[in-house]
């Protein structure tokens, strides 16, 4: 299970790696995690990574770090809650089909708004939606997340598809409000929707696709992980 990811995602994919083993009984509570150095070289990853992951699990409450003679990171002991309380449980099958789905259209308005004809008014509303969401807050980052790939839908110049997006956007909320906050991947997502933006701007619709289609690999490794 612990096998290297593919490289674009790193850190959503350690999580979701590590998050799969610990599912799947293959660490059982109270087990210890490899040393550092293995379990780097095994995700194929840096330990600087490595150790943002693991932290932001035991800020999560899926690991424990011990110190002293017998010291290291474990599997907790304590359960981890599979939902919120008062939260229907999910269907596996919804998760996969928002992810689908989002798969499938968000690449492809992408790089529809790349090939297009933008006006000064569309890419100035497509800079002020990156600035907001890169300047948010926790409390108000996932809306400004929304509006920005809304955003990107609006410049195809097709309704239909941004209420498609905008649908599955909320679909997909609903899911990330099941999994904590992690500083580093909305820094990472910052990353990449800046990429989306440039790609979009200089009128790269491969360029476009491809940011577009890493970008939401991270988030869908994150809620597989999480959620699975």
């Amino acid at each position: 299970m612990l096998r290297p990811v593919r490289g674009g995602n790193a850190f959503e994919e350690t999580i979701e790696h590590i998050l799969q083993t610990i599912k799947l009984g293959i660490f059982a509570p109270a087990d210890k995690l490899p040393p550092e150095r293995e379990l780097a070289d095994r995700l194929g990853v840096s330990r600087a990574t490595l150790r943002e992951a693991l932290g932001e699990l035991q800020a999560a409450g899926y690991l424990e770090v011990k110190r002293g003679r017998y010291g290291g990171t474990y599997i907790s002991e304590t359960r981890v809650p599979e939902q919120p309380l008062g939260v229907l449980r999910l269907d596996p099958d919804d998760v996969h089909d928002v992810l689908v789905f989002r798969g499938v259209i968000e690449p492809a308005a992408s790089a529809l708004a790349a090939g297009s004809n933008l006006s000064a008014a569309a890419r100035g509303h497509l800079r002020s939606c990156l600035a907001d969401v890169s300047g948010a807050s926790e409390v108000n980052y996932r809306p400004r997340d929304a509006r920005f790939h809304i955003a990107i839908a609006e410049l195809t110049g097709s309704p239909s598809l941004v209420a498609a997006v905008a649908e599955t956007r909320a679909r997909l909320n609903n899911l990330l409000d099941r999994i904590p906050f992690l500083v580093t991947n909305l820094e990472h997502s910052n990353v990449q929707h800046a990429e989306m933006a440039d790609a979009i701007l200089s009128g790269d619709p491969e360029a476009a696709e491809r940011a577009t289609i890493e970008h939401l690999e991270g988030t869908a490794a994150l809620l597989r992980g999480f959620l699975s």
